[in-house]
């Protein structure tokens, strides 16, 4: 199969049919993951990093549309609807949400099968498989906007202090010196010095804490930063 390496999210309630919809994705070689707690759908999405998802219109706490608008905040991850409601509105909803297909309920699995594959196929075309986003212990960093969430809070970071974030999470519980991080800027044209570099780390800092995040950026003396 070609996408067997894909990991696909089910967000849908109704037990029965989350079931079988995981199955069918198993027995065609997806690697199929299912949400339980639907008060933390947007951090199981993050956790997991899906290649696609499909998701149900009507959901305890918020509606799928609700959480489609969310995941496309920091994702261009493809969005399969599938729900009982069939009216234009709705899928005129779901498309302004953000959504890549609308299937209405009772529908075949060969053809929710097809599409997946098509869609996966079309998105993901000549090797582009790059993700969004970086996820740490449920801290994402939107790689399209800059943007920033935790809990449900989100900032906006310059790009300096993009940069370093990224740099501190892509390589995550590693010490990174101050050195290799201004190193990392230069060759993006940020020419920044030592103490400007102390600047964006306390700013930096200070807009983490605004969010819960204290202490998310560790200081090692003699060595650098650590994010663990």
């Amino acid at each position: 199969m070609l996408f067997r390496s894909y990991k696909i999210l089910v967000i849908e309630d109704e037990e029965k049919i989350r079931d079988i919809i995981k199955k069918s994705l198993g027995k065609w070689g997806f690697e199929a993951y299912a949400v339980d707690n639907f008060n933390n759908v947007f951090e199981e999405f993050a956790r997991i990093n899906p290649g696609l998802v499909l998701m149900d219109v009507n959901l305890p706490a918020f509606d799928g549309f609700y959480w489609c608008n969310k995941i496309r905040s920091i994702s261009k991850v493809p969005v399969i609807f599938l729900s009982s409601r069939s009216t234009n509105m709705d899928v005129i909803m779901a498309v302004n949400m953000g959504a890549d297909d609308y299937i209405t309920k009772p529908f075949s699995m060969d053809i929710l099968m097809a599409k997946i594959n098509a869609i996966l196929r079309r998105t993901y075309s000549y090797g582009d498989t790059s993700m969004d986003t970086i996820d740490y212990k449920g801290v994402v960093l939107s790689l399209r906007d800059n943007m920033l969430y935790f809990n449900e809070k989100s900032i906006e970071l310059t790009k300096n202090e993009f940069k370093i974030l990224y740099i501190l999470m892509d390589k995550h519980e590693n010490i990174v010196s101050r050195e290799d991080i201004m190193q990392e800027l230069w060759q993006d044209e940020n020419f920044i010095d030592d103490n400007t570099l102390t600047v964006n780390i306390n700013r930096l800092r200070k807009k983490l804490k605004e969010i819960g995040l204290i202490d998310f950026i560790r200081t090692i003396i003699n060595q650098g930063y650590v994010i663990k």
